[in-house]
């Protein structure tokens, strides 16, 4: 695509993701809607009974056993989001499961948004919130003010987005976004509009639908929108409704021509979307019109300046309806026929056939899907079509419905386009105008080595990322080397547990991954006090310059570095650096101190002999290569002003050494190894700065393997969350003296601490470690310092832990600002004691 063919006003999908019924990501989504797979699930009595159906409903003819289920509600990667285990069970199943699906949009687009510099916007939208009334709602019936709170951050819709922007570090608009059956598109329209203006220079929009209990079917009656049998049959005579389904999708969108710019891999392009709304021109609250929604498709495709006899394919809300499918092809044949070329030339269709009626979420599944025909150029087929709906007149426009798998070639050179739509209970209307993906541009060309590099949280969730990759290079044998590098380099976040692999090609990667090769993977733990690195300098080169003029013919940056350097390039530059004197090592190193440096490789020393003092020198500025030159003529003792550098390495500190042993590969090979293993210690690395200069693309790459555990509260009956504490507490330090009463306040928060958290791997949570670095925020030590003022009969304030915020130091403080030690107190700030306090602390100490 010639960039002067671009509109400001285009947008890129360039990543997305989705959890629907029968497809737990996009792949088994497209290969679901290719093979036709309705992905309806009918219950047995039996299970209906387990999940709790009363058995008189079960028994009733009008119950319809059928469902489109979502499996997994309940499992959520909680520790990656740094969410504690008390707060994640009463989190909303749909936020979670949007926020995992939110990180894997990126993953898909290639961005850790850590690392990104532009503003990231969220724009999404929930159903309603089954979970609280369901499941909470008993539990926490006479809850506290406190709970109160935590329940409605962790519930209400209007947290959504902005959760998603806390969690994921996002700093551009935050916006929930609810229009019913609309809410996606207006989602995807608002965040396209927020791009062209500039608010953010990438956009997260979607949204998510999950019910509460899942495992259950519903009541059919005569005249609503539910089938009759679990069935949606859109367009046809035999249509009765459509089945309420479950799901989560999100894309991520950016500027068309920033994203060419970029390197994104591009799904489809948005060339344009609208909205309205029926207003009260229609025959009630709930009903759909003509006109609103002939005028919302009308002015998406004006403002996409895309004509409807451009249009080859129409995704619609298709219902499955008796009376919502007639309305909506008379809607369309009254826009298409204004510019048509014949009838029978624009294929429909309803992703509701496959996945059911996912509400909020169902015009994202539209959206996904007409994507993924556009860029795999297929029609894929619209299911449970055998005749017409009567009241639908296909011969008044250019409509047929896609029956089966067809290949969907361009039409005379021009672009593959087609519309979605998703009309909202209330009256409000969205379409957008998709594109097909302009060409991808030819492979990156690799480097002779190629540098992979993963990580994950925990041990096992690294050995299955190593696995997934393996097995997704192994599929796509396509893939250029170099973008897959460049993906997982800059586009994923850096985690603790880590590994790296240098290979000439996909395939030696792909093996190495598989069998886990520990002769050829690097790996390595990051530990909480990541290591400094230091640079080792020889004095002399050692192997005749054959590490560094190798690096020299395979590395466009150190070439430019040694040109920099010394004012030479080519075979000068391999002649200076194949002298094998002092200069040579100099000039070599120096090179190689450069380059890391711009990498992100900063050191903390510089350690070695003579030249090594040299190469310091010159990094900080405090001499010019010629000035260095000169003295290597010179004896080292009469240098003045050169500072002196260690001989050896200090302790804890990595070594890169910047001239190879003799042992080691010369080269890029050798360079990437190093490379590898500072950042498989913890070093941080410039992915950005280490391709720069080359024109690498980011492809999708399999997502990080989450670690769910079960986070549910299960349905029951309680008048309140909390029960009083035994009076134990006081008992206990009355009986104890001096420092053992810290030692018991100690053990009192730890205990509650753990139980708010879940359970640590390692048992109760270390009584040093900062409690705010363990996840921990204001309202859940406002509820832990409540349990504590309830066993002491005292009001204890939790702003002491911002001054005090391990578990040991808060205890110790409090037990001396309750005299239950014998120092003298500090300023007591955040600890408020009553009269009785004192007397209490008094009478422990043996003073009253």
């Amino acid at each position: 695509m010639d960039q002067h063919d671009i509109r400001e006003s285009d947008i890129a999908i360039i990543g997305m993701a989705c959890r629907l019924p029968g497809a737990p990501s996009v792949e088994a989504f497209w290969r679901n809607l290719r093979e036709g797979v309705e992905s309806t699930t009918f219950l047995s009595n039996e299970e209906l009974l387990a999940a709790g159906v009363d058995p008189q409903l079960i028994d009733d003819p009008s119950y319809v056993k059928a469902a489109q289920l979502l499996p997994d509600i309940d499992q959520f990667d909680a520790d990656l989001f740094r969410i504690t285990a008390d707060e994640a069970e009463i989190l909303d199943p749909q936020q979670r499961q949007f926020l995992e699906c939110a990180l894997e949009a990126l993953e898909d687009a290639g961005y850790d948004p850590g690392a990104y510099d532009g503003a990231i916007g969220v724009y999404a939208g929930a159903g309603l919130n089954t979970y609280l009334l369901h499941n909470l709602h008993d539990r926490y019936r006479n809850a506290s003010t406190l709970d109160d709170y935590r329940l409605m951050l962790a519930n209400d819709k209007d947290f959504l987005a902005t959760r998603v922007s806390y969690k994921l570090d996002l700093r551009g608009p935050s916006l929930s976004v609810n229009t019913a059956c609309s809410t996606s598109l207006v989602a995807v329209h608002t965040a396209c509009l927020s791009l062209i203006s500039g608010d953010c220079d990438t956009a997260l929009a979607g949204a998510v639908h999950i019910r509460v209990p899942q495992r259950k079917g519903y009541r059919y009656q005569e005249g609503m929108i539910l089938s009759p049998d679990g069935h949606c049959r859109a367009f046809d005579a035999k249509a009765q409704g459509t089945i309420v389904g479950d799901g989560v999708g999100v894309v991520v969108l950016k500027r068309l021509r920033d994203a060419l710019t970029d390197g994104d891999f591009i799904h489809a392009v948005i060339k344009g979307t609208a909205v309205n709304n029926d207003g009260a021109a229609k025959a009630g609250y709930t009903a759909p019109t003509v006109e609103g929604q002939a005028a919302v498709i009308r002015d998406a495709q004006q403002i996409a300046d895309c004509p409807p006899h451009t249009i080859g394919y129409l995704e619609a809300h298709g219902t499955g309806t008796p009376l919502g499918d007639p309305i909506e092809v008379t809607a369309l044949n009254a826009v298409f026929t204004e510019d048509a070329e014949g009838t029978g030339r624009c294929a429909i269709g309803s992703v509701k056939t496959n996945i059911g009626h996912l509400d909020v979420a169902a015009g994202m599944a539209g959206l996904i899907k007409t994507s993924l025909m556009l860029r795999h150029a297929e029609l894929v087929p619209s299911l449970n079509f055998e005749s017409p709906n009567p009241e639908i007149d296909f011969d008044a426009g250019p409509f047929h419905v896609a029956t089966e798998l067809t290949d969907w070639p361009d039409t005379d050179g021009a672009p593959r386009r087609a519309g979605v739509s998703a009309f909202g209970i209330g009256g409000t209307n969205a379409h957008v105008v998709l594109e097909a993906p302009p060409a991808r541009p030819a492979p990156s060309e690799p480097r002779p080595a190629e540098l992979l590099v993963l990580s994950a949280r925990s041990p096992q969730a690294l050995q299955r990322s190593m696995a997934n990759l393996a097995r997704h290079l192994r599929i796509h044998p396509e893939l250029s080397p170099a973008d897959v590098a460049k993906t997982l380099g800059a586009g994923r976040r850096a985690h603790r547990h880590r590994c790296a692999v240098v290979c000439s090609d996909l395939r030696e990667a792909a093996l190495a991954l598989a069998l886990a090769d520990r002769e050829q993977l690097i790996t390595g733990d990051v530990a909480d006090d990541r290591p400094d690195v230091v640079y080792g300098v020889a004095d002399r080169l050692g192997d005749g310059g054959t590490h560094a003029v190798a690096l020299l013919r395979a590395l466009p940056a150190y070439r430019a570095e040694i040109q920099a350097v010394t004012g030479t390039d080519g075979t000068d530059a391999e002649a200076l650096l194949g002298s094998d004197d002092t200069a040579a090592a100099l000039v070599a190193q120096l090179a190689a101190a450069r380059l890391f440096t711009a990498w992100g490789v900063r050191p903390a020393a510089v350690t070695g002999g003579p030249v090594a003092r040299l190469v310091a020198a010159c990094l900080s500025g405090e001499l010019t290569v010629p000035e260095a030159l000169r003295l290597l003529d010179e004896d080292p003792v009469t240098w003045t002003g050169v500072p002196r550098t260690p001989s050896d390495t200090p302790t804890g500190a990595l070594l890169l050494r910047l001239q190879p042993d003799g042992t080691a590969p010369p080269g890029l090979h050798r360079t990437a190894h190093d490379l590898a293993t500072v950042w498989t210690a913890g070093a941080d690395v410039d992915w950005d700065a280490f391709y720069g200069g080359e024109q690498r693309c980011r492809v999708p790459l399999p997502h990080y393997p989450f670690e769910r555990t079960r986070h549910w509260v299960e349905p029951e009956h309680r008048t309140a969350r909390r029960t009083p504490e035994p009076d134990t507490l006081t008992d206990r330090l009355g009986a104890a003296v001096g420092h053992e009463r810290v030692d018991i306040i100690t053990e009192f928060v730890q205990q509650k601490i753990a139980t708010v958290l879940g359970g640590e791997a390692g048992g109760l949570p270390e009584t040093d470690r900062n409690l705010f670095d363990m996840g921990l925020d204001s309202l859940i030590l406002i509820d832990v310092t409540a349990h504590l003022g309830d066993a002491l009969g005292e009001q204890v304030e939790a702003s002491a832990f911002v001054e005090y915020p391990t578990i040991r130091s808060f205890s110790e403080h409090l037990a001396i600002v309750l005299g239950l030690v014998e120092e003298s107190p500090p300023q007591q700030d955040g600890i408020r004691t009553s009269r009785r306090a004192q007397r209490a602390a008094a009478r422990h100490t043996g003073q009253a």
